[in-house]
Protein backbone atom coordinates (compact mmCIF):
# COMPACT_ATOMS: atom_id res chain seq x y z
CA UNK A 1 0.00 0.00 0.00
CA UNK A 2 1.20 3.54 -0.68
CA UNK A 3 0.26 6.74 0.80
CA UNK A 4 -3.01 7.62 1.22
CA UNK A 5 -4.73 11.06 2.02
CA UNK A 6 -8.48 11.98 1.90
CA UNK A 7 -10.62 14.07 3.68
CA UNK A 8 -10.77 14.42 7.33
CA UNK A 9 -8.41 11.26 7.37
CA UNK A 10 -7.17 10.91 11.09
CA UNK A 11 -9.74 13.76 12.59
CA UNK A 12 -12.53 11.25 13.92
CA UNK A 13 -12.50 10.71 17.46
CA UNK A 14 -13.15 6.98 16.62
CA UNK A 15 -10.83 6.67 13.49
CA UNK A 16 -7.44 6.15 12.22
CA UNK A 17 -6.55 9.86 14.49
CA UNK A 18 -6.81 8.07 17.50
CA UNK A 19 -5.53 4.88 16.82
CA UNK A 20 -2.74 6.98 15.84
CA UNK A 21 -2.51 8.96 19.30
CA UNK A 22 -2.83 6.01 21.16
CA UNK A 23 -0.43 4.14 19.64
CA UNK A 24 2.59 7.35 19.97
CA UNK A 25 1.63 6.56 24.22
CA UNK A 26 3.84 3.66 23.97
CA UNK A 27 6.91 5.81 24.76
CA UNK A 28 5.50 7.41 27.94
CA UNK A 29 4.48 3.76 28.23
CA UNK A 30 7.72 2.37 28.04
CA UNK A 31 9.35 5.28 30.51
CA UNK A 32 6.40 4.19 32.95
CA UNK A 33 7.06 0.12 32.65
CA UNK A 34 11.17 0.52 33.08
CA UNK A 35 10.49 3.11 36.24
CA UNK A 36 7.94 0.65 37.79
CA UNK A 37 10.11 -2.37 36.63
CA UNK A 38 13.52 -1.14 38.44
CA UNK A 39 11.01 0.35 41.34
CA UNK A 40 9.77 -3.16 41.84
CA UNK A 41 12.88 -4.43 42.07
CA UNK A 42 13.36 -2.02 44.93
CA UNK A 43 17.55 -1.87 46.49
CA UNK A 44 18.03 -4.58 43.28
CA UNK A 45 17.18 -1.76 40.49
CA UNK A 46 20.84 -1.23 39.91
CA UNK A 47 21.50 -4.69 39.99
CA UNK A 48 18.33 -5.36 37.26
CA UNK A 49 20.13 -2.89 34.95
CA UNK A 50 23.50 -4.48 35.13
CA UNK A 51 21.76 -7.90 34.49
CA UNK A 52 20.06 -6.85 31.97
CA UNK A 53 23.03 -4.48 30.12
CA UNK A 54 25.44 -7.40 31.16
CA UNK A 55 23.02 -9.96 28.84
CA UNK A 56 24.41 -7.99 25.32
CA UNK A 57 27.28 -9.33 23.95
CA UNK A 58 29.89 -6.74 22.26
CA UNK A 59 30.89 -7.44 19.02
CA UNK A 60 34.68 -6.49 19.32
CA UNK A 61 36.19 -8.49 16.64
CA UNK A 62 33.75 -6.74 13.84
CA UNK A 63 34.56 -3.42 15.24
CA UNK A 64 38.56 -3.81 15.41
CA UNK A 65 37.99 -5.42 11.54
CA UNK A 66 36.04 -2.31 10.45
CA UNK A 67 38.17 -0.05 12.00
CA UNK A 68 41.17 -1.88 9.67
CA UNK A 69 39.08 -0.68 6.75
CA UNK A 70 37.30 2.70 7.79
CA UNK A 71 38.69 4.69 5.00
CA UNK A 72 37.17 2.95 2.39
CA UNK A 73 33.99 2.49 3.97
CA UNK A 74 31.43 5.09 3.00
CA UNK A 75 30.69 8.49 4.08
CA UNK A 76 27.14 9.27 5.95
CA UNK A 77 25.40 11.94 3.85
CA UNK A 78 22.38 12.66 6.68
CA UNK A 79 23.52 14.10 10.17
CA UNK A 80 21.08 11.97 12.56
CA UNK A 81 19.78 9.09 9.83
CA UNK A 82 20.91 5.56 10.86
CA UNK A 83 21.66 2.15 9.15
CA UNK A 84 21.35 -0.67 11.08
CA UNK A 85 22.16 -4.22 10.03
CA UNK A 86 19.80 -6.67 11.24
CA UNK A 87 21.33 -10.21 11.04
CA UNK A 88 19.42 -12.98 11.83
CA UNK A 89 22.56 -16.03 12.50
CA UNK A 90 21.54 -19.90 11.29
CA UNK A 91 24.36 -20.80 13.78
CA UNK A 92 23.52 -24.78 15.17
CA UNK A 93 26.13 -24.17 18.00
CA UNK A 94 24.74 -24.83 21.57
CA UNK A 95 21.86 -26.97 22.60
CA UNK A 96 19.41 -24.76 22.06
CA UNK A 97 20.48 -24.34 18.58
CA UNK A 98 21.87 -27.91 17.82
CA UNK A 99 18.02 -29.48 16.76
CA UNK A 100 17.63 -27.39 14.02
CA UNK A 101 20.91 -28.92 12.19
CA UNK A 102 24.18 -30.23 12.13
CA UNK A 103 26.72 -27.90 13.54
CA UNK A 104 29.38 -27.88 10.62
CA UNK A 105 31.46 -25.50 12.31
CA UNK A 106 30.20 -22.64 10.05
CA UNK A 107 27.33 -19.80 10.09
CA UNK A 108 25.99 -18.35 7.31
CA UNK A 109 23.07 -15.22 7.49
CA UNK A 110 20.20 -16.61 7.33
CA UNK A 111 18.30 -13.68 6.92
CA UNK A 112 19.98 -9.88 6.64
CA UNK A 113 18.02 -6.65 6.93
CA UNK A 114 19.45 -2.80 6.47
CA UNK A 115 17.04 -1.00 8.79
CA UNK A 116 16.92 2.75 8.04
CA UNK A 117 15.72 5.20 10.16
CA UNK A 118 15.14 8.88 8.87
CA UNK A 119 16.71 12.22 10.64
CA UNK A 120 13.79 13.56 12.29
CA UNK A 121 12.44 9.46 13.04
CA UNK A 122 9.07 10.22 11.09
CA UNK A 123 10.00 7.00 9.21
CA UNK A 124 11.43 3.61 9.48
CA UNK A 125 12.66 1.23 6.52
CA UNK A 126 13.64 -2.54 6.22
CA UNK A 127 15.16 -3.74 3.67
CA UNK A 128 15.72 -7.70 2.83
CA UNK A 129 18.27 -8.42 1.23
CA UNK A 130 18.29 -11.84 -0.31
CA UNK A 131 21.07 -14.98 1.21
CA UNK A 132 21.10 -15.91 -2.64
CA UNK A 133 21.75 -12.69 -3.87
CA UNK A 134 25.12 -12.80 -6.32
CA UNK A 135 27.67 -10.01 -4.92
CA UNK A 136 31.08 -9.19 -4.80
CA UNK A 137 32.52 -10.20 -1.37
CA UNK A 138 35.44 -8.22 0.01
CA UNK A 139 38.79 -10.13 1.21
CA UNK A 140 37.60 -10.85 5.02
CA UNK A 141 39.20 -11.82 7.93
CA UNK A 142 38.40 -15.52 9.40
CA UNK A 143 37.55 -17.05 12.93
CA UNK A 144 41.19 -18.71 12.33
CA UNK A 145 43.01 -15.53 11.33
CA UNK A 146 43.68 -15.95 8.10
CA UNK A 147 41.86 -14.11 5.07
CA UNK A 148 40.07 -14.80 2.40
CA UNK A 149 41.15 -13.92 -1.51
CA UNK A 150 38.21 -11.23 -3.09
CA UNK A 151 35.09 -13.02 -4.53
CA UNK A 152 31.64 -13.25 -6.38
CA UNK A 153 29.59 -15.43 -4.68
CA UNK A 154 26.25 -15.84 -2.87
CA UNK A 155 25.67 -12.74 -0.04
CA UNK A 156 25.21 -15.53 2.56
CA UNK A 157 28.81 -16.51 2.21
CA UNK A 158 30.16 -13.17 3.90
CA UNK A 159 28.90 -13.83 7.33
CA UNK A 160 30.85 -17.92 7.13
CA UNK A 161 34.02 -16.49 5.85
CA UNK A 162 34.09 -13.54 8.22
CA UNK A 163 31.21 -12.49 10.62
CA UNK A 164 29.38 -9.78 11.09
CA UNK A 165 32.21 -7.35 9.70
CA UNK A 166 32.46 -9.23 6.40
CA UNK A 167 28.66 -8.75 6.24
CA UNK A 168 28.58 -5.64 7.08
CA UNK A 169 31.56 -4.58 4.20
CA UNK A 170 29.64 -6.75 1.81
CA UNK A 171 26.71 -4.14 2.10
CA UNK A 172 28.28 -1.14 1.98
CA UNK A 173 30.16 -2.02 -0.80
CA UNK A 174 26.94 -2.93 -2.96
CA UNK A 175 24.65 0.01 -1.47
CA UNK A 176 26.97 2.28 -0.79
CA UNK A 177 25.26 3.05 2.48
CA UNK A 178 27.26 3.16 5.65
CA UNK A 179 26.33 1.07 8.16
CA UNK A 180 26.25 2.95 11.88
CA UNK A 181 25.37 -0.68 14.11
CA UNK A 182 24.66 -4.05 13.60
CA UNK A 183 22.32 -6.63 15.73
CA UNK A 184 23.34 -10.38 15.61
CA UNK A 185 20.67 -12.83 16.61
CA UNK A 186 20.14 -16.48 16.84
CA UNK A 187 17.38 -18.90 16.53
CA UNK A 188 17.00 -19.47 20.69
CA UNK A 189 16.83 -15.31 20.73
CA UNK A 190 14.06 -15.13 18.23
CA UNK A 191 12.24 -17.89 19.54
CA UNK A 192 12.83 -16.65 23.54
CA UNK A 193 11.66 -13.01 22.27
CA UNK A 194 8.30 -14.44 20.93
CA UNK A 195 7.54 -16.38 23.49
CA UNK A 196 8.32 -13.55 26.20
CA UNK A 197 5.56 -11.54 24.26
CA UNK A 198 3.37 -14.73 24.89
CA UNK A 199 3.23 -15.03 20.71
CA UNK A 200 2.39 -13.39 17.91
CA UNK A 201 -0.42 -13.19 15.82
CA UNK A 202 -0.54 -13.94 12.01
CA UNK A 203 -2.90 -14.74 9.24
CA UNK A 204 -2.87 -17.83 7.52
CA UNK A 205 -5.00 -17.85 4.11
CA UNK A 206 -4.31 -21.63 3.51
CA UNK A 207 -3.68 -24.29 6.57
CA UNK A 208 -0.02 -25.44 7.02
CA UNK A 209 1.75 -28.75 7.08
CA UNK A 210 5.07 -28.91 7.15
CA UNK A 211 7.28 -31.49 8.47
CA UNK A 212 10.43 -30.30 7.87
CA UNK A 213 9.54 -26.81 9.92
CA UNK A 214 7.51 -29.54 12.35
CA UNK A 215 4.87 -26.46 11.28
CA UNK A 216 0.89 -27.83 11.51
CA UNK A 217 -1.33 -25.11 11.77
CA UNK A 218 -5.01 -24.03 10.67
CA UNK A 219 -5.79 -20.91 8.30
CA UNK A 220 -7.10 -18.09 9.90
CA UNK A 221 -5.50 -15.91 12.53
CA UNK A 222 -3.34 -17.95 14.52
CA UNK A 223 -0.96 -16.52 17.26
CA UNK A 224 2.65 -18.51 17.34
CA UNK A 225 4.56 -19.32 19.91
CA UNK A 226 8.68 -18.89 19.69
CA UNK A 227 9.15 -22.06 18.07
CA UNK A 228 6.19 -22.09 15.80
CA UNK A 229 7.25 -18.81 14.81
CA UNK A 230 10.66 -20.06 13.73
CA UNK A 231 9.48 -22.28 11.67
CA UNK A 232 7.38 -20.18 10.58
CA UNK A 233 9.38 -17.42 9.54
CA UNK A 234 12.15 -19.95 7.98
CA UNK A 235 10.26 -22.46 6.04
CA UNK A 236 10.50 -22.21 2.36
CA UNK A 237 9.65 -25.06 0.47
CA UNK A 238 6.17 -26.47 1.54
CA UNK A 239 4.73 -22.59 1.76
CA UNK A 240 3.53 -20.34 -1.26
CA UNK A 241 5.66 -20.67 -4.53
CA UNK A 242 8.64 -21.98 -2.51
CA UNK A 243 10.73 -19.08 -3.24
CA UNK A 244 12.96 -16.90 -1.12
CA UNK A 245 11.11 -13.81 -2.14
CA UNK A 246 7.72 -14.90 -0.82
CA UNK A 247 9.77 -16.03 2.36
CA UNK A 248 11.30 -12.65 3.04
CA UNK A 249 7.76 -11.03 2.52
CA UNK A 250 6.54 -13.36 5.16
CA UNK A 251 9.33 -12.70 7.36
CA UNK A 252 8.68 -8.79 6.96
CA UNK A 253 4.75 -9.31 7.90
CA UNK A 254 5.96 -11.16 10.88
CA UNK A 255 8.14 -8.72 12.02
CA UNK A 256 5.44 -6.03 11.24
CA UNK A 257 3.26 -7.90 14.06
CA UNK A 258 5.81 -8.66 16.45
CA UNK A 259 6.61 -4.77 16.35
CA UNK A 260 3.13 -4.22 17.27
CA UNK A 261 3.14 -6.65 19.99
CA UNK A 262 6.08 -5.12 21.26
CA UNK A 263 4.08 -1.66 21.31
CA UNK A 264 1.31 -2.93 22.42
CA UNK A 265 0.23 -1.49 25.87
CA UNK A 266 -0.24 -4.76 27.73
CA UNK A 267 3.32 -5.67 27.34
CA UNK A 268 4.70 -1.97 28.19
CA UNK A 269 2.92 -1.25 31.19
CA UNK A 270 2.95 -4.56 33.19
CA UNK A 271 6.28 -5.08 34.52
CA UNK A 272 5.91 -8.66 34.69
CA UNK A 273 5.58 -8.58 31.25
CA UNK A 274 7.85 -5.81 30.26
CA UNK A 275 11.35 -7.74 32.21
CA UNK A 276 11.37 -11.17 30.56
CA UNK A 277 11.25 -9.14 27.29
CA UNK A 278 13.81 -7.18 28.16
CA UNK A 279 15.99 -9.99 29.43
CA UNK A 280 14.66 -12.24 26.46
CA UNK A 281 15.67 -9.11 23.61
CA UNK A 282 19.05 -8.69 25.76
CA UNK A 283 20.00 -12.15 25.88
CA UNK A 284 19.56 -12.88 22.35
CA UNK A 285 21.76 -9.81 20.90
CA UNK A 286 25.39 -9.43 19.85
CA UNK A 287 25.71 -5.98 19.01
CA UNK A 288 28.03 -3.33 17.51
CA UNK A 289 29.96 -2.19 21.50
CA UNK A 290 27.66 1.23 20.68
CA UNK A 291 25.03 -0.49 21.00
CA UNK A 292 25.86 -3.38 23.96
CA UNK A 293 24.05 -1.97 26.97
CA UNK A 294 20.47 -0.98 27.96
CA UNK A 295 21.72 2.64 27.90
CA UNK A 296 22.63 2.50 24.11
CA UNK A 297 19.84 0.42 22.76
CA UNK A 298 17.89 3.19 24.57
CA UNK A 299 19.22 6.11 22.82
CA UNK A 300 19.12 4.54 19.54
CA UNK A 301 15.45 3.77 19.68
CA UNK A 302 13.75 6.46 22.27
CA UNK A 303 13.84 8.56 18.71
CA UNK A 304 11.39 5.69 16.95
CA UNK A 305 8.23 6.46 19.56
CA UNK A 306 6.54 8.72 17.51
CA UNK A 307 6.92 6.38 14.16
CA UNK A 308 3.17 5.82 13.12
CA UNK A 309 3.14 2.21 12.58
CA UNK A 310 2.02 2.98 8.84
CA UNK A 311 5.28 4.80 8.45
CA UNK A 312 7.22 1.32 9.36
CA UNK A 313 7.98 0.05 5.90
CA UNK A 314 9.28 -3.70 4.48
CA UNK A 315 10.51 -4.51 1.50
CA UNK A 316 13.42 -6.42 -0.18
CA UNK A 317 15.66 -5.33 -2.34
CA UNK A 318 14.64 -5.37 -6.39
CA UNK A 319 15.71 -8.57 -7.43
CA UNK A 320 15.49 -11.07 -10.18
CA UNK A 321 16.96 -14.41 -11.08
CA UNK A 322 20.37 -14.89 -11.63
CA UNK A 323 20.84 -14.76 -15.51
CA UNK A 324 23.34 -17.70 -15.22
CA UNK A 325 21.69 -19.81 -12.42
CA UNK A 326 17.84 -19.64 -12.04
CA UNK A 327 18.11 -21.08 -8.37
CA UNK A 328 19.87 -17.40 -7.48
CA UNK A 329 19.17 -13.51 -7.80
CA UNK A 330 20.92 -10.29 -8.95
CA UNK A 331 19.85 -6.77 -8.74
CA UNK A 332 17.46 -5.45 -10.97
CA UNK A 333 18.61 -1.87 -12.12
CA UNK A 334 18.58 0.58 -11.87
CA UNK A 335 15.85 0.38 -9.12
CA UNK A 336 18.20 -0.95 -6.56
CA UNK A 337 20.16 2.09 -7.38
CA UNK A 338 17.58 4.66 -6.94
CA UNK A 339 16.17 2.83 -3.48
CA UNK A 340 19.90 2.94 -2.22
CA UNK A 341 20.14 6.36 -3.18
CA UNK A 342 17.08 7.37 -1.61
CA UNK A 343 18.44 5.59 1.41
CA UNK A 344 21.60 7.28 0.97
CA UNK A 345 20.57 10.55 0.88
CA UNK A 346 17.38 9.92 3.47
CA UNK A 347 14.87 10.43 1.22
CA UNK A 348 11.26 8.78 2.31
CA UNK A 349 10.83 5.33 -0.23
CA UNK A 350 7.08 4.72 -0.79
CA UNK A 351 6.02 0.93 -0.67
CA UNK A 352 2.57 -0.67 -1.87
CA UNK A 353 1.67 -4.29 -1.37
CA UNK A 354 0.41 -4.77 -5.02
CA UNK A 355 3.84 -3.09 -6.64
CA UNK A 356 5.91 -4.39 -8.78
CA UNK A 357 8.38 -6.44 -7.80
CA UNK A 358 11.36 -5.03 -8.89
CA UNK A 359 10.63 -1.68 -8.18
CA UNK A 360 11.07 -0.71 -11.89
CA UNK A 361 7.60 1.74 -12.44
CA UNK A 362 7.39 5.55 -10.92
CA UNK A 363 10.00 6.89 -13.53
CA UNK A 364 8.12 9.55 -14.64
CA UNK A 365 5.15 10.49 -16.52
CA UNK A 366 3.53 13.18 -18.19
CA UNK A 367 2.85 16.15 -16.65
CA UNK A 368 -0.69 18.26 -16.73
CA UNK A 369 0.99 20.23 -20.41
CA UNK A 370 1.34 17.26 -22.74
CA UNK A 371 1.89 19.59 -25.64
CA UNK A 372 4.92 21.20 -24.12
CA UNK A 373 6.26 17.88 -22.95
CA UNK A 374 6.54 19.00 -19.47
CA UNK A 375 7.35 15.54 -17.42
CA UNK A 376 6.56 15.13 -13.55
CA UNK A 377 9.16 12.61 -12.12
CA UNK A 378 6.97 10.69 -9.10
CA UNK A 379 9.15 8.74 -6.53
CA UNK A 380 9.50 5.38 -8.06
CA UNK A 381 7.29 2.69 -6.01
CA UNK A 382 8.34 -0.63 -4.56
CA UNK A 383 6.60 -3.38 -3.46
CA UNK A 384 6.30 -3.71 0.16
CA UNK A 385 4.18 -3.32 2.99
CA UNK A 386 4.21 -1.38 6.66
CA UNK A 387 3.52 -2.46 10.02
CA UNK A 388 -0.03 -1.28 10.47
CA UNK A 389 -1.47 -3.34 7.43
CA UNK A 390 -3.55 -6.44 8.77
CA UNK A 391 -2.54 -9.58 6.98
CA UNK A 392 -6.23 -10.84 7.12
CA UNK A 393 -7.53 -7.82 5.02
Amino acid sequence: MGYRVGPGAGASASGRGLVRRRRRRWVRITAFGVTALLAAAGGVGWAVYAKLSGNITPDEAAAAELARYDRERPTSLVKDARNILLIGSDSREGTDNARYGRDSGTERSDTTILLHLSAGRDNATAVSVPRDLMVDLPGCRRPDGSRSAPRFAMFNQAFQLGGSACTIRTVEKLTDIRVDHHVVVDFHGFKEMVDAVDGVEVCLRQPIDDRAAKLRLPAGRVTLNGEQALGYVRARKTLGDGSDTERMERQQRFLGALVNKVRSNDVLLNPAKLYPVLDAATSSLTTDPGLASLRGLYALVRGLRDIPMEQVQFLTVPRESYAYDANRDQLVEPAAKRLFERLRTDTPVVVEDNGPRDGSYGDSYPGPFRESAVTVSPPPTFRGNTAAEDTCE
